[in-house]
């Protein structure tokens, strides 16, 4: 469990791993103590964060992380927030210096329920301490969601005047997002001055896609609200493409600088289960992968990625996107030669070697045109992260200095390149200064991983193969459950019919969505069976009437041949 990866997330030139066992790593720039190892230092591959100098609260498993430009948070599973770097801004959630390791941040510490903020005799509403369940980051500013469903900010977000009107300030003590009182934030993301929310429709979100809806606000210049217009906004605003009446619901956010992503199923209940990647903002520079430098103030989607993709991960750098499918494909797209995203531009001239449309991203190992077991992607500024092998195995592309990727090394990567991943161990003798014996074992482990490498790249490429039928296999069985029960697959939710008797009683699975289905529902399972059976119907005649007519033709031959004669 100590190396599966299950999250990474990728700042400004640092990056960030958490493992199944909840320990973190770190490595690239260590200015403002963004790496959280008590030092500024720059690491080249991945090294533990420090410990809290809090020696009163009892350390706790990480469950979730975040990076903006220069900071990053901690989520542990005891429901807090832990935060170090920058802090300018207050991004951190606290008025005090930059911090080099873990700080708690105390506001969310013995609260309620957004309730009691406003309602301080509330008893009830102070009898457990708030909990966090999600953490996010971008430029400046901190984001978290709440055991409520509620939304924190803090940092250099966006607000408003007395008057009404937009302005960016800063906040060292994190601030509910009080439009959405009352109902449940999903998801979120933001970039450097604006957010992006998906909330639920109603007071208690039920899990169905239909009760989401697409927010945002903050900074417009650049159209990256999708609202149409380049007006700024300082309150949340429903994106008309995904409001309420959307055939298309949205299931992940992303914000670059000036831009935004999203990934998107469409509601319909007569096809196959399609999903879409949608961006709207700054275009200059190709990051929107539409084809053009233009910019757009609505979501477009990527008519370019193949149709039948089932995307499952999407991040955005500063200037530059990524997605991942359900079958280990990686396309990216946006700036420069730096990223990597343009292995076969010539980079002469003028041409700055900016990717307008997606480019897929070619795995090193396999075919060379998936990768195995794909997890999770995440942007940096001028660098790239991909989690594969099911979480046990990391790729790094793009500028690398510093030591961003992670690859023992501060050479830039045109293609993905292995991740120095598990961590090596430092060894150094007692009394030395393991600083200065680094390089010498640095290139001794790396040495010893690269011949591992190739003694186990037979066995590899078989492994491979079975792994990528096997993604083909849980990808159909997903889309079948998903036109059946439309809910995606979930193992920790497994069917009690095939965990008593190991055989999936599809009839006792679909005599129970029936029994728990709402009129709503049942009108809509009535619709898409009622459209097959019609599809079917309608082939059938198309069919019988492509016989008779061949009967016909063969009849009036024949007579023809036998008038003649």
């Amino acid at each position: 469990m100590s190396r599966k990866v299950v999250a990474v997330a990728a700042g400004e030139a640092h990056t960030l791993a958490l493992t199944a066992d909840g320990s973190l790593f770190s490595w690239g720039r260590g200015t403002f103590g963004r790496l959280g190892t008590s030092r500024e230092d720059d690491e080249l591959f991945p090294v533990p964060i420090a410990s809290s100098d809090s020696s009163n609260v009892p350390q706790a498993n990480y469950t979730g992380i975040a990076t903006g430009a220069y900071h990053s948070l901690g989520l542990r599973d005891d429901g807090s927030v832990w935060s170090w770097g920058y802090n300018v801004y207050g991004q951190l959630g606290h008025d005090k210096e930059n911090c080099s390791i873990p700080c708690l941040v105390e506001h969310f510490k013995g609260l309620g329920s957004p309730d009691s903020l406003t309602d301080q005799s509330s008893a009830a509403s102070t009898e457990s301490s708030l909990k966090i369940c999600t953490v996010k980051a971008g430029g400046m500013m901190s984001l978290a969601i709440d055991n409520h469903g509620s939304l924190w900010i803090w940092g250099n977000s966006p607000q408003a005047t007395e008057d009404g009107q937009f302005c960016l300030s800063s906040s060292a003590v994190p601030l509910p997002v009080w439009h959405f009182h009352g109902h449940t934030v999903v998801k979120v993301a933001c970039g450097n001055e604006h957010v992006v929310a998906v909330v639920s429709t109603a007071e208690i979100y039920n899990g169905g896609d239909g009760d989401l809806v697409c927010y945002s606000w903050g900074n417009n210049k650049h159209g990256q609200l999708g609202l149409g217009d380049k007006e700024s906004r300082s309150q949340p605003e429903i994106i008309s493409t995904f409001d309420v009446e959307s055939p298309w619901v949205v299931y992940e956010v992303a914000c670059g600088a000036f831009h935004t992503a999203i990934l998107a199923n469409k509601k319909s209940y007569d096809q196959e289960i399609e999903s879409k990647c949608w961006t709207c903002g700054l275009g200059e520079n190709g990051q929107l992968g539409h084809g053009t430098t233009r910019s757009s103030c609505v979501p477009e989607p990527l008519d370019s990625l193949p149709q039948d993709a089932f995307l499952i991960s999407l991040d955005c750098g500063l200037f530059h996107t990524s997605v991942v499918s359900s079958t280990g494909e990686v396309w990216s797209w946006g700036m420069e030669k730096g990223l990597g995203l343009c292995p076969d531009a010539s980079f002469t001239g003028t041409d700055p070697g900016d990717a307008h449309l997606p480019l897929r991203i070619r795995a090193p190992e396999a075919n060379g045109i998936r990768f195995t077991g794909p997890v999770q992607v995440a942007c940096g500024a001028a660098h790239t992260v991909l989690v594969s092998d099911n979480g046990y195995k990391l790729w790094a592309w793009g500028r690398g200095r510093s030591g961003v990727l992670g690859t023992g090394s501060t050479t830039d990567s045109y293609s993905p390149s292995p991740v120095l991943w598990p961590p090596i161990e430092m060894t150094a003798k007692k009394g030395s200064n393991s600083r200065d014996t680094m390089p010498k074992t640095r290139d001794n482990e790396v040495g010893k991983l690269q011949e591992t490498e190739q003694k186990l790249s037979a066995a590899t490429e078989e492994l491979n193969l079975l792994r990528t039928k096997l993604t083909l296999m849980e990808r159909y069985a997903n889309l079948l459950h998903i036109s059946m029960f439309r809910k995606p697959l979930d193992e920790r939710r497994l069917s009690q019919s095939l965990q008593e008797s190991g055989v999936f009683d599809i009839r006792k699975e679909l005599e129970g969505v029936l029994e728990k289905a709402d009129d709503e529902e049942l009108t809509r399972m009535e619709m898409f069976y009622r459209g097959m059976l019609s599809t079917v119907k309608e082939k059938l005649m198309k069919r019988r009437v492509k016989e008779l007519v061949k009967e016909c033709l063969i009849e009036l031959s024949t007579g023809r041949q036998h008038s003649s004669s």
